[in-house]
């Protein structure tokens, strides 16, 4: 038991999306539907499988490069937009395909400039519906360190809780030692936070340990209760809760 819960959803299972997707590429809408798919591609996340039909006409382009994949028989198609140029960056399913994917359209994320959900930007990958994320405030006394060095010491730290991963502990920045934190260029982005606008590497001793920590200054509305706060890679820190050690987590993040 990894002490936190997990993601149930298992491969290949197919569900319909309530929402509004919409994607553009070089400031031109490329679609937009109400009648996208969820396919679990794997069992953290889905991927959005798009109707043919609901793709902006003439922006598809077949690359004569039909391939027998896993959910059927697909043709690789490049996307044209004005003088963008994206080859590989769809797949369109034919006939044999899985039941309900025929005549939909598989894109690759980084293809296009952006995602929306409604009327919000998603960035990574579509959020996974079966996946709760909750930002709550705590009077838990939480103390995280490296190589016996303290970096953040809190008893009113903000704790993130993410169907399918450990715990993030986030703390004011008053409650961080930034003597030992060296700042980077590094961004990242989550479909539920949003984009970070901070990350560091850790310097104990003459070990710098890259990017460790990071910052979400204008997160998502739903987890404004981190915005500006810090957090640490629990996998790779010690994390002491109530005087507890917490064991080290194993994640996708730090195989």
């Amino acid at each position: 038991m990894p002490g936190y819960p997990a993601m149930i959803t298992e491969t290949d299972h197919v569900e319909p999306v309530p929402r509004r997707v919409r994607a553009t590429l070089g400031g031109q809408v490329v679609l937009d539907t109400t009648s996208a798919l969820y396919v679990w591609e794997w069992p953290n996340y889905p991927q959005f499988y798009i109707p043919l039909a609901d793709v902006t006409p003439g922006l598809l382009v077949d690359e004569d490069h039909p391939q027998r994949l896993k959910r059927g028989t697909a043709r690789r198609h490049a996307l044209h937009v004005g003088d963008v140029v994206k080859p590989a960056a769809a797949r369109v399913y034919g006939e044999d395909a899985v039941s309900g994917l025929a005549a939909h359209v598989r894109f690759e994320w980084t293809a296009l400039d952006s995602w929306f959900e409604e009327d919000e930007e998603v960035f990574v990958h579509p959020r996974n519906p079966y996946t709760r994320v909750d930002a709550l405030r705590s009077t838990r006394h939480v103390r995280v360190a490296l190589d016996g060095v303290t970096l953040a010491e809190s008893s009113s730290p903000v704790l993130l809780f993410e169907t399918g991963l450990p715990t993030r502990y986030y703390f004011n920045r008053t409650e961080v030692d930034f003597t030992h934190l060296v700042p980077t260029a590094t961004v990242s982005a989550c479909p539920y936070k949003g984009r970070t606008t901070g990350y560091w590497s850790i310097r104990t001793g003459d070990v710098l340990h890259q990017d460790l920590a990071w910052s979400y200054d204008f997160p998502t509305v739903a987890m404004t209760p981190i915005a500006g706060l810090v957090s640490f890679y629990n996998e790779k820190l010690d994390v002491f809760v109530d005087g507890e050690e917490i064991p080290r987590p194993s994640t996708h993040f730090f195989k």
